[in-house]
């Protein structure tokens, strides 16, 4: 099980390291926040505050974030053109022979997704557009962990301060979750990702084999997948706007023992 759950945790770094490659995939925080709130608030000022503070402080109400976050969740499961994986990429990324672009375009997407949604509702610049580095990694693993469904990821993501809205950090008196601690859930996070990246239950319809995930990801399946996937996200970060300090204190004590997924066998 070690050499099978270290086998998964590789296939998933390449996966992610790959998606984030991918031109399109990474989301510049004010040019979405600029794009997406100016196109449904027209009050400037409010869309201003916001990108300077975040749309929950903003006071942009809550049902509001709800329907956009929705309608982003509709597009990015519809869209399967956010990037080109046939054509238009960077020289050395040689992709095709490891990893299928069905996998890349799912991961991708979901890449692109929960940046949009984190920030939204309210979460904070993950790194620069333009910078890929480990702590980057790790923040992005944690989303996805939630939109996966891992355990305890919601309960992480609501207690990871770094880019939690403001108005919610003045309610709750924080302690600083490690590094080294945010680094073991994660890590786990990634392999039990790659566990069901592999699952035949999760690439039904297999056509050929593939050296990286075996399987390639039907578009059905895809699309299904990422509705439920953007649902839990969304939902998991409205929680997190009401987050109080009992919430806190049962979230922190819940992640105080190691990640356990039940979903191995």
């Amino acid at each position: 099980m070690d050499y099978a759950l270290k086998e998964s945790s590789t296939k998933f770094e390449t996966i992610l390291g790959t998606a984030l490659k991918v031109p399109g995939v990474r989301v510049d925080r004010e040019q979405f926040l600029l794009q997406t709130l100016g196109s449904k608030i027209k009050n400037k000022n409010i869309v201003n505050l916001a990108i300077k503070t975040d749309p929950v402080t903003a006071g942009i109400p809550i049902d509001k974030l709800d329907r956009i976050a929705n309608s982003l969740i509709r597009k990015r499961t519809t869209n399967t053109s956010m990037v080109s994986f046939a054509a238009g990429m960077p020289g050395g990324l040689t992709m095709a022979a490891t990893i299928p672009a069905d996998t890349l375009q799912f991961f991708g997407t979901a890449i692109k997704l929960a940046q949009e949604l984190v920030y939204l509702y309210g979460y904070g610049e993950i790194g620069n557009a333009n910078q890929l580095d480990e702590d980057i990694k790790r923040e992005l693993t944690l989303y996805l962990g939630v939109m996966f469904g891992i355990e305890k990821s919601a309960a992480t993501l609501r207690v990871f301060p770094t880019n939690m809205s403001k108005q919610v950090l003045t309610r709750t008196s924080r302690r600083a979750l490690s590094k080294t601690a945010l680094y073991s859930i994660t890590k786990k996070m990634g392999e039990i990702i790659g566990v069901k990246v592999t699952k035949a239950g999760f690439a039904k319809g297999v056509s050929k084999a593939v050296p990286i995930v075996g399987g390639v990801i039907s578009g059905g399946t895809s699309y299904v997948s990422m509705n439920h996937m953007g649902h839990r996200l969304s939902e998991v970060l409205r929680e997190s706007i009401f987050y109080t300090e009992a919430d806190y204190e049962k979230d922190y004590k819940n992640i105080c023992n190691e990640v356990v997924d039940v979903e191995f066998n």
